[in-house]
């Protein structure tokens, strides 16, 4: 069976280094594009990781991690937004993809406790 959320955080990290290179190579922006790769790219591995933990809680404080990163890359998301770094065609359509992996991480929380 397909882990939706593995697929989906896997997914999102190869937009957001695809952003990244953006970024970096149109927009000539390297402080916050470098934040933005660190967090979006960490919610998949935190997932990965999750995969292989060794009791429930441990599963729930990875996939907690991995929210806490959903947060932190909308943040960062938000913040290139508003200063004129993405479009809003941009700014929409990532930002969904990271609201839907949040919804999923708090729901397989909220089931998993």
């Amino acid at each position: 069976m397909a882990n939706i959320i593995e697929e989906k955080s896997f997914a999102f990290a190869i937009r957001i280094v695809n952003l990244y290179k953006h970024l970096n190579e149109a927009k000539k922006e390297f402080v916050l594009s470098k934040q933005l790769l660190r967090s979006g790219t960490s919610i998949g591995a935190n997932v990965a990781e999750a995969e292989q933990a060794q009791s429930t809680p441990d599963f729930v404080s990875k996939m907690s991690i991995a929210l806490k990163e959903a947060s932190e890359t909308k943040y960062w998301i938000r913040l290139l937004a508003s200063t004129s770094y993405l479009t809003e065609a941009e700014t929409v359509s990532i930002l969904n993809d990271c609201v839907e992996i949040e919804k999923i991480l708090v729901s397989i929380i909220k089931s998993s406790k």
